[in-house]
């Protein structure tokens, strides 16, 4: 067997290495890369721009389209330089940064989700209460602890993958650094790192699903004793969009999870993986716009401010 300890860099497969194929994904990627972009900016501006959105719900939604900002980030303008140079090599350094970082912004969307199904919770089952509960100072130690344990997830993981000192290759079936494609790569399976992953595992995955969970059977069982089918239809809108997101997030990443376990082919990985890196990220500033008209009035007044801006104007 290849001693590989002295690993100085990793090859990214990607999804496909036909020549043909590079300017079609080129485009189709710089298109998505650019309307999650704008779609999150627009959200971020919306927020801080209307008093009417100064809110705890449009806070958290504000700090999650930073966080998705930095999550496509992560991967997608690495992607399109590897496709645009047809050099597809990430240094050691540069893959476990990259990893680091992808796992923060990853970690933090998951426990970003948990809040706001916290704060639809309070909302809905206790609205006399909300606002004494909710208050500015609780929702920044909710996003300060998310964002802490957001960072130490990363920190686990960076120092589960140091501890490899030996790779069966140096193939990555994915279009970045996978945490999972790294540690599949490792010789040994040593039972510590066993252990680590499966703690990780349950803190980082279990208990956000399984918070979410009972914040939203207490939001059913709310919704269902309210006598009128309006009032029921009106508390159930105020958390659909985050319904949404939630099942369109566990969904996918759920598939990626899936995909790497039962070895699907480089090709059904790096799609599974698309769609919980790429399209999720895009497609919240859709989901929560559409469905809301404080954000869309919000929306309109950036739109109004920027076309009778001076600058604009000259052009």
């Amino acid at each position: 067997m290849q001693n590989l300890t002295r690993v100085s860099e990793f090859h990214l497969k990607g999804f496909s290495e036909d020549r043909d194929l590079q300017p079609l994904l080129l485009g189709l990627f710089l298109s998505m890369y650019l309307v999650s972009v704008l779609g999150n900016l627009l959200i971020i501006l919306a927020v801080t721009s209307d008093p009417n959105l100064h809110t705890p719900m449009y806070f958290f939604l504000y700090s999650l389209s930073l966080d998705d900002l930095g999550f496509i980030s992560t991967t997608v303008p690495k992607m399109i330089v590897d496709i645009k140079t047809h050099n597809a090599i990430i240094s050691y350094a540069g893959c476990l940064t990259q990893m680091s970082v992808f796992v923060l912004f990853a970690c933090m969307d998951n426990l970003l989700l948990t809040v706001m199904a916290y704060d639809r919770f309070v909302a809905i089952c206790h609205p006399l209460h909300y606002q004494v509960i909710m208050n500015p100072r609780r929702c920044g130690f909710l996003v300060s602890v998310s964002f802490v344990a957001s960072l130490l997830d990363g920190l686990v993981h960076s120092l589960m993958i140091l501890q490899i000192s030996c790779y069966k290759g140096v193939e990555i079936s994915n279009f970045f650094c996978d945490p999972s494609q790294l540690l599949s790569l490792s010789c040994f399976a040593t039972f510590s790192s066993d252990i680590g992953i499966y703690l990780v595992a349950v803190i980082y995955g279990f208990v956000p699903i399984s918070g979410i969970l009972f914040s939203y059977s207490k939001i059913v069982s709310s919704i269902l004793r309210v006598p009128s089918p309006g009032g029921r239809y009106k508390a159930f809108s105020t958390c659909g969009s985050h319904l949404t997101v939630v099942c369109l997030f566990y969904g996918t990443s759920l598939g990626v999870y899936f995909s790497s376990t039962f070895s699907l082919s480089t090709t059904k990985c790096a799609l599974a993986s698309m769609v919980y890196t790429v399209v999720t990220p895009m497609l919240n500033p859709f989901i929560y716009s559409l469905r809301n008209s404080d954000i869309k009035k919000a929306m309109q007044s950036v739109f109004s401010k920027i076309l009778k801006s001076p600058s604009f104007a000259m052009h």
